[in-house]
């Protein structure tokens, strides 16, 4: 039977729940001026955003941008601290019961996922597809356009009804998604929100769905708007091509970026989520080097430092480490 949600909203609105999500919403932003003016009337502002809630009379404020580069520039709209507490309180009750109907190889803000297990993910996959490396693996990538800004709300909203029968939930939901528009009204997500990260993946759900049960590939992987199949036939991901961009299109309105469509062989490199991988090993791209050669030039203490060997230590680098952190293993 068809698990669905149903009586939540008063769940999601309770104050325990905003006091827990609260908790939550501080760590890290104890310091900031506007997270200080919110904490000395807490109470208060509490009680008053729950009966905005309860009354339907809740507007979401205004989003404050700025740019980020993690390398290349990001469009970041942060929220005023009232809505970004509502934000945690709504994933608190929402993120355990999707996160339940995404499959295990969706691998982008997850609990106990990220990057490092994708990476191992796609290493498990290229050995069963290349039988141990005993035959060529032909890896198809992809990359979706403006992939954040191109989420369109209207179909958004009809995937969470599906799962979301508690309409006072789907009335918030509503005003939350259409809070914020890109370049036109009704479509896009703002990075930085927090329910924007789920709302992603239950959105993206659809497709991986399609791609596991509708064209049942057995190696797929999925990194928010970055994914990978792997294969031992080159003419199967081919012909896959032309059937992802249709359901992506006609199911989602999002649209392959067409620079970042590729097949090739696993031998030869293949270039995914910051590392090149190869059959047997793996290393960092040469733009993140560079880019950690630069930070630690400008910033070497022990916690970048620390970060960079945490990170580096997923790969084979012991020359790497050698170089720029003068160790000799």
């Amino acid at each position: 039977m068809k698990q669905t949600l149903e009586n939540i909203f008063d769940e999601i609105i309770s104050v325990d729940n905003l006091l827990e999500a609260w908790k939550e919403f501080l760590k890290g932003k104890r310091n900031k001026k506007d997270v200080q003016e919110f904490s000395l009337k807490l109470m208060d502002n509490i009680l008053a955003l729950r009966y905005e809630l309860l009354q339907k009379r809740y507007k979401h404020g205004k989003y404050v941008s700025f740019k980020v580069y993690d390398p290349k520039p990001r469009d970041i709209h942060k929220a005023p601290v009232r809505d970004r507490l509502l934000h945690h309180a709504i994933y608190r009750k929402l993120y355990p019961f999707f996160n339940n109907k995404f499959i295990a190889d969706s691998f982008s803000c997850r609990n106990k996922k990220g990057t490092h297990r994708a990476l191992n993910r796609f290493r498990d996959f290229a050995y069963k597809a290349s039988e141990n490396n005993t035959r060529t693996c032909w890896v198809l990538q992809c990359d979706i356009k403006k992939f954040f800004a191109s989420i369109d709300h209207k179909i958004l909203l009809q995937i969470l009804r599906k799962s979301i029968h508690d309409q006072d939930l789907v009335w918030l939901l509503n005003k939350i998604i259409e809070s914020f528009f890109s370049t036109k009204v009704g479509t896009g997500l703002p990075l930085g929100n927090l329910t924007s990260q789920l709302l992603v993946n239950i959105y993206m759900n659809e497709f991986d769905q399609f791609i596991k049960h509708g064209l049942k590939v057995k190696w797929y992987i999925r990194y928010a708007d970055d994914f990978a199949l792997l294969s031992e036939s080159k003419n199967f991901l081919e012909n896959l091509i032309p059937q992802i961009d249709c359901f992506l299109r006609n199911q989602l309105k999002l649209l392959l970026h067409p620079n970042k469509v590729t097949i090739k062989t696993l031998a030869s490199g293949i270039d995914f989520l910051g590392w090149v991988n190869f059959t047997d090993h793996r290393i960092l791209r040469t733009k993140t080097k560079r880019r950690m050669v630069e930070r630690l030039r400008v910033n070497k203490s022990k916690e970048t430092t620390s970060s960079y060997l945490g990170l580096i230590s997923h790969g084979n680098t012991n020359k790497l480490k050698k170089e720029v952190f003068g160790e000799k293993k």
